[in-house]
C-alpha cells in the first residue's frame, strides 16, 4: 500500500522558539511530495524528519509573510545541489510574483533544477492528476492568502462476493470496469450491480485567515483538516484584528464542516509548551491534535505516529 503521511517540519508562527521551528509542512501522498509554506530553517527540519529534496514534487505557498516563505531559497537551492531531475511545480498567489522571484534568486548558486511557477489568480482546481486534485480558495488574512484542498478522486470498489455469485471470470472484470457493463451468458451485468463508489480521502490546508466562507468550503467533510491556531480564545480580538483564527475558531470550523480529524498548528510564541490547545478545542471538537515539530500523521489511519 502506498505511503501517505503529513509531517510537521515547523509549527511556530511569526518567529521560531526553542522548541518550535518556523512554519513548514510536508505531505507524502502516494507518488507525490507536497511541501507547504516553507519558513526559515525548513531545509534543516527536512533532514530531521527524513524528507529528502528529491521527495518534493510540488510546493504550495499560501502567502508571502516571512514565516511562510523564508525557507524557500534554501529549498530551491538544495533541489539544484542534489540534482533533482523531475520538475518542481511551485504554486503561489499571483500578487506575490515579485517576492517569489526575490526568494528564488536570493543568492548566487548554480541553478539546475526545473522550477515551474504557477501563479494563482482565481479560485478552483489548480492541479488534476490520475487520482487526485488540488483546489484553492482565497482566504481572509491581512494580505493575499490562499488555502488548499487535496482530494483523492472517487474510485470503484468491486464486491468480490457478488462477482463470485454471478460467476464472472477474472479477466472480464476489467472489461466490466472499463465499459460499465458486460454481456455474460446472454445477460447484461452492469457495473453498479457488483460495485460501490469509494469516496477518496481529502486533506484541507488552511493557514493564516480569519473565519470565512472559503475556509468552510475548503474544509467541508475533510478527512484531515490542518488549521492555524495562532491564538487561544482569550486573545480572540487580537486574532481577528491580525487576520488569524483562535483554537475555538478552528474547532468550530472542524465541527461545522464534519471534519474527521482537526490538526492544530501555527502557534504564537507567547504560549509556552504547556498551553492547552487540545483541551480548549476539545470542548467543541473531540478528535483534535496539536502538532509538535517532527510529528507525523498517518493519513490513511488518521492517527499521530512517531
Amino acid at each position: 500500500m502506498s505511503n501517505r503521511e503529513f509531517v510537521a517540519l515547523g509549527t511556530a508562527s511569526q518567529v521560531p522558539t526553542r522548541k518550535r521551528n518556523h512554519n513548514g509542512y510536508f505531505l507524502r501522498w502516494d507518488n507525490e511530495g507536497f511541501l507547504f509554506d516553507p519558513g526559515e530553517g525548513t531545509q534543516r527540519q527536512m533532514i530531521y524528519a527524513g524528507v529528502a529534496a528529491k521527495d518534493i514534487t510540488k510546493i504550495f505557498i499560501t502567502h508571502f509573510h516571512g514565516d511562510h516563505c523564508l525557507g524557500l531559497p534554501g529549498v530551491l537551492q538544495r533541489l539544484s545541489l542534489d540534482r533533482v531531475s523531475h520538475p518542481i511545480e511551485v504554486y503561489f498567489p499571483a500578487s506575490g510574483l515579485q517576492y517569489f522571484n526575490n526568494l528564488k534568486d536570493a543568492s548566487i548558486y548554480y541553478s539546475t533544477a526545473n522550477i515551474k511557477p504557477f501563479l494563482i489568480e482565481k479560485e478552483g482546481t489548480i492541479y488534476s492528476g490520475d487520482n487526485l486534485t488540488v483546489s484553492t480558495m482565497k482566504l481572509d488574512h491581512t494580505v493575499d492568502s490562499w488555502g488548499y484542498r487535496i482530494e483523492e478522486k472517487e474510485s470503484v470498489s468491486i464486491d468480490k462476493n457478488k462477482i463470485k455469485a454471478l460467476n464472472i471470470p477474472g479477466p472480464m472484470i476489467g472489461e466490466l470496469k472499463s465499459n460499465g457493463q458486460l454481456l455474460l451468458d446472454n445477460k447484461t451485468i452492469y457495473l453498479e450491480d457488483v460495485s460501490s463508489i469509494k469516496k477518496g480521502q481529502s486533506l484541507s490546508f488552511i493557514m493564516d485567515t480569519r473565519i470565512c466562507d472559503a475556509a468552510f468550503k475548503l474544509a467541508d467533510n475533510s478527512d484531515i483538516l490542518v488549521a492555524e491556531s495562532t491564538f487561544l480564545e482569550e486573545h480572540q480580538n487580537e486574532a481577528t484584528s491580525h487576520g488569524h483564527m483562535t483554537t475555538i475558531d478552528a474547532a468550530n470550523l472542524a465541527n461545522k464542516t464534519n471534519a474527521k480529524l482537526l490538526v492544530l498548528t501555527h502557534f504564537s510564541q507567547r504560549y509556552g509548551e504547556d498551553a492547552d490547545f487540545v483541551g480548549e478545542a476539545g470542548k467543541i471538537f473531540k478528535n483534535v491534535i496539536a502538532m509538535k515539530d517532527g510529528d507525523k500523521i498517518d493519513i490513511r489511519k488518521q492517527i499521530l505516529t512517531k
